[in-house]
């Protein structure tokens, strides 16, 4: 009999499954539960891009795209970036399309970083960067973020994790899980120290469409950024097209130029109807992702002020589609807290740990699920925390 334990990769075997994903799946084998773990937007993907990629099947010219991405969409992406930041990308040599932002991650992530290199990774934050990091050979650094700074990374906090092996800074904002943004005020101390540097900024901009009351600034609109900086977004959570696996990192010609080989040998190209698809979400849906913020925006309203009502102080989240109400209260860890609750009252969140030691004794909650979902689930959370506080008083 092989061994498989001796023939599997000890890299791979030390890295942890997704802590988003576990509860997932425990809720998959139950009945009747209200999961809101997963950021999916409850949306449909507006009906313009549908119709593209419809057109392209009845073309029947389904085949293979060019390995950077077709030209129509790179251009409409330099234009998009242009547009909204006031920084233009060359399309036909700095920019690549991708299969969703997880691949633009990886590729920017494994073109920078070799064995022993450390890469600062803002936490709490979404569960992939760490284990890519070290699949690359790299060293993954947290650099915890507090509630009491919003969440918000402070040139401090930078500077205290800084060695002379870092080569790389990941600043997912608007962040998942927190909600927190950083302002062009925030970003300005961040940007004049790491000019004094070789660190590379990894800018994971996924949800930069979704933000409430602020206009979103990247820190590639800060003097001389855009040159230190690999900018990776992509089309899931502002088109509501999760399933269509479509992302893009914008950076410059020499770093496109080496992590595009990643890309020509690991994947060649991205999906040719999603590509086609998303020329039509860059240049005809502003009105359609407008809707769907303003919608997200009264969820958001209504959780923050239903978790502070029930007692589990809640962050006021300015971007992305999350909130993260503290439960240190209940005197539970996170994954305790959440395991009760999804077998007593069948709902599935996620717990903070699973976004990093600094995300213990919070949880997630997506509010990218229907108003109806969310009061449902709040009412279940009301029941569970009551039955909590009378098991308390009868200890």
């Amino acid at each position: 009999m092989i061994d498989y334990d001796k023939i599997l990769s000890n890299k791979v075997k030390s890295i942890k499954p997704s802590g988003i994903r576990k509860f997932f799946d425990i809720a998959a084998t139950m009945e009747g539960v209200i999961s809101l773990g997963v950021g999916e937007p409850d949306f449909s993907t507006p009906w313009v891009i549908r119709k593209a990629a419809i057109k392209v099947l009845e073309r029947r010219h389904v085949v293979y795209g060019p390995n950077l991405g077709i030209a129509p969409l790179r251009q409409a992406i330099s234009q998009k970036i242009n547009k909204k930041h006031g920084i233009k990308y060359c399309p036909d040599n700095e920019i690549i399309v991708t299969v969703g932002g997880s691949e633009a991650i990886d590729l920017a992530i494994r073109g920078i970083i070799d064995s022993g290199d450390e890469v600062l990774v803002v936490e709490p934050c979404f569960v992939c960067y760490a284990p890519l990091v070290e699949l690359a050979g790299g060293v993954a650094v947290p650099v915890p973020t507090r509630l009491e700074n919003n969440f918000k990374l402070t040139v401090e906090d930078l500077k205290d994790k800084v060695t002379e092996r870092t080569k790389m800074l990941i600043l997912p904002f608007p962040n998942n899980p927190t909600g927190a943004i950083m302002t062009r005020e925030d970003l300005e101390p961040i940007a004049d120290f790491l000019r004094d540097t070789n660190i590379m900024v990894l800018s994971d901009e996924i949800y930069s469409e979704l933000t409430y009351g602020r206009t979103h600034c990247s820190i590639i609109e800060l003097p001389d950024m855009a040159e230190r900086t690999i900018y990776v977004n992509g089309f899931s959570k502002a088109y509501a097209m999760t399933g269509w696996r479509l992302g893009y990192l914008a950076a410059p010609e020499p770093i496109v130029h080496q992590i595009f080989k990643i890309h020509q040998y690991g994947i060649m190209c991205s999906p040719f109807i999603s590509q086609n698809a998303a020329v039509e979400a860059l240049t005809s849906c502003d009105s359609e992702v407008a809707k769907m913020v303003d919608e997200y925006d009264i969820r958001r309203r209504y959780l923050v002020s239903e978790f502070n009502r029930l007692g589990l102080t809640c962050f006021n989240p300015e971007g992305a589609f999350y909130v993260f109400p503290c439960i240190k209260s209940t005197g539970m860890s996170s994954e305790e807290f959440c395991e009760k609750l999804l077998f007593e009252e069948k709902v599935a969140v996620v717990p903070g740990s699973a976004f990093g030691d600094s995300g213990e004794g919070y949880i997630r909650i997506s509010y990218a699920y229907s108003l109806k979902h969310l009061m449902e689930a709040i009412a279940r959370i009301e029941k569970f925390l009551k039955r909590l506080e009378a098991e308390k008083s009868e200890g």
